[in-house]
């Protein structure tokens, strides 16, 4: 593996990352009926974290490999949709608004897992925890819609 290329796509997933810190959850989300099952505060930055590394790791694998155009195309629009994502659903507080863009990133982090196994065991295996965490927090999603059906977005006019 280079280390340029991982310390090359580990700035791209944390730049990605920075929209959790320029909107984060706050005390609209606290206020928020959630399911049972939501997961800890803490668990979040602790999984992204480490999601972040290891898709870095798959990228940097694959980025030198043949035929790994597909690959790296679903690579960029999974982390595209993954900065997308916090912005509209914690920024703009559009619960609905964010389905379509966590639907697409499934697809995309799917899309991903399935390439980067056909370049290389290790990096398709690294993408599994990702894929597993969209699909919780998708579901996460669809059931914070149903609990607060009566939810606003953020008014840009009062602001």
């Amino acid at each position: 593996m280079d280390f340029m290329l991982f310390a090359l796509f580990l700035a791209a997933t944390f730049g990605a990352g920075t929209t959790g810190a320029l909107f984060p959850p706050g005390p609209w989300y606290e206020g928020l009926n959630k399911p049972t099952w939501v997961p800890p505060n803490w668990l979040f930055p602790v999984a992204w974290t480490s999601i972040y590394l290891l898709i870095s790791f798959a990228g940097a694998r694959v980025a030198g490999l043949d035929g790994n155009g597909y690959a790296m195309a679903f690579w960029s629009v999974q982390i595209a949709f993954n900065a997308l994502w916090t912005p509209v659903f914690f920024g703009l507080r559009r619960l609905k608004g964010s389905l379509p863009i966590i639907g697409a990133l499934w697809l995309a982090v799917l899309s991903c897992t399935i390439t980067h196994f056909q370049l290389d065991f290790w990096a398709g295996l690294a993408f599994v925890p990702y894929l597993v965490w969209v699909t919780v927090a998708t579901a996460l999603s669809i059931a914070m819609i149903r609990l607060n059906p009566n939810q606003k977005p953020l008014d840009l006019n009062a602001i």
